[in-house]
């Protein structure tokens, strides 16, 4: 009999509402449930303004939950902790930011940025032990000894973004947000970026919650994919069954926009044309939130928000097409 999966990441109906004034809550994620399993890539797509970001900062804990939970090996991510606690599941859970320009202090040496996890966790006992440590963390993402006393101006997208890597790795994490960690680079970056992750990954057993908005880059890192769409959770899937068979509408019109490079292919498949515009997350429509963009909406779309229901085996959807149409 096949060993059950351990789950690292426990995520359950994950609300986070801001405030916009008196009035209006912007429902940036509004209900999110999924597990993440020891070891596993869970990728994490949908246009931008979904709330993808926003939902990896919250299981973070850079949010406090406006509702739901988050759970890490266990233990609630956003209950009171002492601060011994905080520092044990700070160590244990780190992030790769998106803009590899705006997360690195200008004033900080590499060296220092990358240490800045060791000292705070007392990871190094002497400062030869520090700067050795952080020499083999560079080498680790392909970078060298040289880098260590430069400014992050100093380098280039790509190489920042593998520095960023570095100060996520100090601390020796067991699980990464990897926030859109390639969006901001040039493409021919993206792919050495992408196969760096999968490298670590391997080494050093690290589960990862990698958010993106490009679905070929997330086919080719994830184990499993998570779909979003205003705030919710649209569709779950094992990264090969969602790419051969998306259920939700909103997913198939998503995987329609890849380019193929097979130019008859490309010519002869239909690509699905959304209409409109992504609905307001001050104002989400009634019943199903992808209703008023969706060709196949029925009566009931705008009456009742569809249930999350397992379809098939490890693939799950929200979509009143599926299941109980009451």
């Amino acid at each position: 009999m096949a060993k059950p999966r351990e789950k690292i990441l426990e995520i359950k109906e994950l609300k986070r509402h801001f405030k916009v004034d008196r009035k209006n809550v912007l429902k940036a994620v509004d209900g999110l449930t999924f597990d993440i399993y020891k070891g596993e890539t869970f990728g994490l797509v949908g246009e931008s303004g979904c709330g993808k970001s926003t939902a990896g900062r919250t299981i973070m804990g850079l949010y406090q939950a406006t509702d739901g939970e988050v759970s890490f090996k266990g233990a609630s991510v956003h209950a009171k902790k002492s601060k011994k606690q905080l520092k044990e599941i700070t160590r244990s859970m780190q992030m790769i930011f998106q803009d590899p320009y705006a997360s690195l202090n200008p004033r900080m040496t590499v060296k220092d940025i990358i240490a800045e996890g060791i000292d705070i966790h007392g990871l190094a006992k002497t400062k030869r032990e520090r700067d050795d440590r952080v020499i083999e963390l560079l080498e680790t993402v392909g970078l060298n000894a040289e880098h260590a006393n430069r400014y992050p101006h100093e380098f280039s997208g790509g190489q920042r973004q593998r520095i960023g890597i570095a100060r996520a790795l100090a601390v020796d994490p067991d699980f990464i947000v990897a926030d859109e960690p390639i969006s901001a680079l040039d493409v021919s970056i993206q792919a050495q970026v992408v196969n760096l992750l999968k490298k670590l990954q391997k080494e050093r057993g690290l589960t990862y919650l990698f958010i993106a908005h490009d679905l070929s880059m997330v086919k080719h890192i994830s184990d499993r994919v998570g779909v979003m769409y205003l705030g919710n959770m649209v569709e779950i899937s094992t990264s090969n069954d969602l790419y051969e068979e998306p259920l939700h509408p909103y997913t198939q019109a998503l995987l329609s926009a890849i380019p193929m490079a097979d130019p008859q292919v490309e010519r002869t498949r239909e690509r699905i044309i959304l209409e409109g515009d992504v609905p307001s997350p001050i104002n989400p429509p009634s019943g199903c939130p992808f209703r008023t963009r969706c060709p196949m909406a029925m009566e009931i779309c705008s009456k009742a928000e569809p249930q999350f229901i397992e379809h098939k085996k490890d693939h799950w959807v929200a979509c009143h097409l599926y299941g109980d149409k009451r």
